[in-house]
Formats: C-alpha cells, sequence, structure tokens
C-alpha cells in the first residue's frame, strides 16, 4: 500500500531549517513587555503591544521593498532602526538615535517559546536543525546564548542579499547545505515565510500559533502544526 504523507516526508527529510524572530523567538510578547517601561516614560499611554505590531509591520513592509528595489542588501538593524523611528515619529514621541538603537537590541535577546527547546533536543536526533533567518550575521550570534539550544548551522539572508521570502535565499541554504531541496523543510510562524520555501521547492510546516487561516495559495504547506510539541510528534512517529 502506498504511504501516507507522513510516511513520505519521514523518509524523504533529512534538514529542517527554522525561521527564528516569531517562530523560534516570542518576539510580539516578549517585546512588548520589554518596551512598556520605556514607553511609559515616554508618556505614552497606549498599549505596547500595539507599538510592536506597528514596528513589525513597518519593519516587514520595509524589507520587502528593499529586496524588490534589488539595490544592494540593506542590513536587518537598518531597516529595523528605520522602522522604530518611523513609529516613534507617527506617535509623536521623542527619542535619541541611541533609545533606537537600544530598542533594536532587544531583538538579540528574546527566548524562544515554553515548547521549543524540548522540541528540539528530540527533532534534533534525527535531523540537521538550521537557523534561516531575515537577521544579520552579527544579531544571530548575539542571540545564541538565549535560545537554550545549539543549532548545527546558522545561516543569515546576508548570504544571499535578499530578505526572505526571495527565493534566493532559500536556494542560497540549500548550497549552503550541500542538500537537495526536496530534503529540506522549512519551519515558520509566518506564512509568506512557508510560501517562499515552498515555491522554491522546499517542504514546509507552517506552526499556526495563532489559529489564523494561511490563505489561498497554490504554495500550501505540507504540516500545519499548532506548537512545536506537535510538530516533533508528526515528525518523529
Amino acid at each position: 500500500m502506498p504511504g501516507t504523507a507522513n510516511d513520505i516526508l519521514n523518509r524523504e527529510i533529512q534538514i529542517l531549517t527554522f525561521d527564528q524572530y516569531g517562530t523560534i523567538v516570542d518576539m510580539q510578547s516578549d517585546l512588548a513587555e520589554a518596551v512598556a517601561p520605556f514607553l511609559r516614560d515616554k508618556g505614552w499611554d497606549g498599549a505596547p503591544h500595539r507599538f510592536v505590531t506597528w514596528w513589525r509591520r513597518t519593519h516587514f513592509e520595509n524589507s520587502m521593498i528593499d529586496s524588490l528595489c534589488d539595490r544592494g542588501h540593506t542590513p536587518y538593524r537598518e531597516i529595523g532602526h528605520r522602522a522604530v523611528s518611523y513609529v516613534m515619529d507617527r506617535l509623536n514621541i521623542s527619542y535619541s538615535q541611541d533609545e533606537v538603537r537600544w530598542l533594536i537590541s532587544l531583538i538579540e535577546k528574546l527566548r524562544p517559546f515554553d515548547d521549543v527547546v524540548e522540541a528540539l533536543e528530540r527533532l534534533g536526533e534525527r535531523y540537521t536543525l538550521v537557523i534561516l533567518s531575515n537577521g544579520d550575521r552579527d544579531m544571530l550570534e548575539n542571540a545564541k546564548p538565549y535560545l537554550g539550544y545549539t543549532f548545527d548551522h546558522t545561516i543569515s539572508v546576508e548570504d544571499a542579499g535578499y530578505f526572505k521570502p526571495h527565493i534566493e535565499t532559500y536556494a542560497t541554504t540549500a548550497r549552503l547545505l550541500d542538500a537537495d531541496r526536496s530534503t529540506i523543510m522549512h519551519v515558520a510562524n509566518h506564512a509568506f515565510d512557508c510560501i517562499g520555501a515552498k515555491a522554491y521547492g522546499m517542504r514546509t510546516a507552517f506552526v499556526d500559533r495563532r489559529g489564523r487561516p494561511y490563505g489561498e495559495t497554490p504554495h500550501q504547506p505540507d504540516l500545519v502544526v499548532r506548537s512545536f510539541k506537535e510538530l516533533a510528534d508528526s515528525l518523529l512517529e
């Protein structure tokens, strides 16, 4: 009898690549908690999580513009600086350049979701585990002590010269790992990231922590899970 979809994945997948910001680490909640005292001291009485949402949306928009303009890769840290400055300008919050740099540096100290480390330890017994992130190389290096797990490889999109979901980021990853794209599964909390990897030819797992629709696209994920525990259970069964 033909194997199930999971049987095929378990047989063919050798490498798992992971988005870091928002998939491994809790970017939204942890940043909101970290910026709350800063915003309070500035006299802004809005919800910190809204500030972080505007920051992240502006950052994403600017990173996509950077890739589409194709005039050379702008560092993640610089894109973040522009995004935070823009949000504070819109909210009429006074700030210094040092304060913006400090806010961006908080990203390097984010902790993983509660279910991540145990699942990675299980998955690492079978698969090669790799970070594939939009972050700058030095930011990813600075973040390693906070992750609670040592990955086999850490790849920054600096190596490709484009932000995800540009197809070159996934192609560069396959080349650096010397692996066939069909043996790699990319794991992300963001549909756009899964779509980019799937369009390139990788397998994908969508970690749907928030219970949101993936959307109508021909590039559907191979797995949809609600947690890292469920991811490990599915790939190790």
